[in-house]
């Protein structure tokens, strides 16, 4: 059965450096929710106008489209052996949509990066993202160091202060605590404590995946 992994967690706990690392020990892509409506947007194709419709008037992309834009995804080749999702879902109702496009695939292993608001205000603010592509630069990265996936250099965003940290965190709560409360109950729900190293987290997370396929 396919490596199905969902990343949950609020900006800051790490999802993306290891979903990146956990789809790669396991051979799956990893299926970022950014990279796919930036590389929507830029194939042109009939759903990427859409996605560049709403995004030029401002607005969010709704659950519709959203699910749209996964289940596209989620068809491709390499994503037969399983995937990591990083941002998706990120509401009831993709969860649920979620759950249909993934019947019949094998389980579906949620983990949940736990780090205190503390520690993820001082994550934010002092974070490095590539002012190309959006990559976020790993907290070791030297400063004269460059982007791993495209080349561009290291930027500091200019919402990463702590006033705006808080306020993105408080918002993230309240949108996502329902989606938490969906999978908090499923045997198939983990929490990995995301203070830990680097090194450490990327280690019970593969472990906790690991379980699920034996």
């Amino acid at each position: 059965m396919g490596v199905n992994v969902v990343m949950l967690g609020p900006p800051g706990a790490g999802k993306g450096t290891q979903a990146e690392r956990l789809a790669t020990r396991f051979g799956v892509p990893r299926i970022s929710t950014g990279d796919l409506l930036r590389e929507a947007v830029a194939a042109g194709s009939p759903l990427g106008e859409l996605v560049r419709a709403v995004m030029a008037r401002g607005d969010l992309v709704g659950d519709a489209l959203m699910i749209e834009v996964v289940r596209d995804r989620l068809t491709r080749p390499d994503a037969a052996p399983g995937f990591v999702l990083d941002g998706f879902p990120r509401t009831i109702p993709q969860a649920e949509a979620l759950e249909r496009l993934t019947a019949g695939l094998g389980a579906l292993t949620v983990v949940e990066l736990i780090v205190p608001e503390q520690e993820l205000v001082r994550r934010l603010c002092s974070r490095r993202v590539c002012g190309s592509c959006g990559t976020n630069a790993d907290p070791s990265a030297g400063a004269d160091s460059r982007c791993g996936r495209c080349g561009g250099a290291w930027v500091q965003r200019t919402d990463d202060n702590a006033q705006v940290v808080r306020d993105r965190l408080a918002v993230f709560s309240r949108i996502t605590r329902p989606l938490v409360d969906f999978y908090r109950s499923r045997a198939a729900y983990r929490q990995v404590d995301g203070t830990r190293p680097p090194d450490e987290v990327a280690a019970a997370l593969a472990e906790i995946v690991g379980e699920e396929q034996r």
